[in-house]
């Protein structure tokens, strides 16, 4: 029987620890906000949470709220800005995992990985899985495209490193047990959800055929 998900993606939250790229902004959440997007999440089992690119602030802000929750999210972690200023380091990664959270790889650079060659693009995957394994003492078997980029060819190298899961940015609804699922980004100009379903038109994108569609080329060109 399908089971449809809300898979949502936060960044950071607070106050940056670093200069921010351009565009990165948006993204960033106030801690009420975050709060209150939480406080409506807290009963919905079809609602998942995800954080992107490594912030010191999934670790000193978002993992306290999970927790006085009892939420669990996946945190995907970028591999080659681990300990710089603004990011987690090797001992918040630990803690994360050893929390209950899932930890996986978002890459090493937070690059384009459509725009890498081959070599490139295995080394940017396997040395960010590596290093992550190595600090938590487990397997990471999730992974998710920076910048929600993906083409045939990024998924048939992620296929062949086997992940069990590969999230991107596409929007919408998921089915649950699908390897590709789609996510969404909550941004700081998203309300906060209304106690109930999720109807904020531009977390849940594009109507459903047309959306399908698209990811079938992205799967596809």
């Amino acid at each position: 029987m399908r089971h449809d998900v809300l898979n949502l993606t936060f960044h950071g939250i607070g106050e940056p620890g670093r200069p921010l790229d351009p565009g990165e902004d948006r993204v960033w959440l106030s801690l009420p906000h975050f709060q209150s997007v939480l406080d409506r999440v807290v009963d919905r089992p079809d609602i998942h949470l995800f954080f992107d690119d490594g912030n010191a602030s999934d670790v000193a802000v978002a993992l306290p709220e999970l927790l006085r929750r009892k939420l669990r999210a996946s945190f995907f972690v970028l591999g080659g800005k681990l300990g710089l200023p603004g990011y987690v380091d090797a001992q918040g990664v630990r803690e994360l995992s050893r929390r209950g959270m899932a930890v996986g790889t978002h890459g090493m650079q937070h690059c384009d990985w459509r725009t890498l060659r081959d070599e490139e693009l295995e080394a940017e995957i396997a040395d960010s899985r590596r290093a992550l394994q190595e600090i938590t003492g487990r397997p990471v078997e999730i992974a998710a495209c920076p910048f929600g980029s993906y083409d045939r060819r990024v998924l048939r190298v992620l296929r062949r490193a086997g992940f069990r899961a590969v999230y991107t940015s596409d929007r919408g609804w998921a089915s649950a047990d699908h390897w590709l699922q789609p996510r969404n980004s909550v941004e700081r100009a998203d309300a906060p959800p209304p106690a109930g379903l999720w109807t904020n038109h531009r977390i849940t994108g594009t109507p459903g055929l047309l959306r399908r569609v698209w990811r079938v080329y992205k799967r596809w060109c």
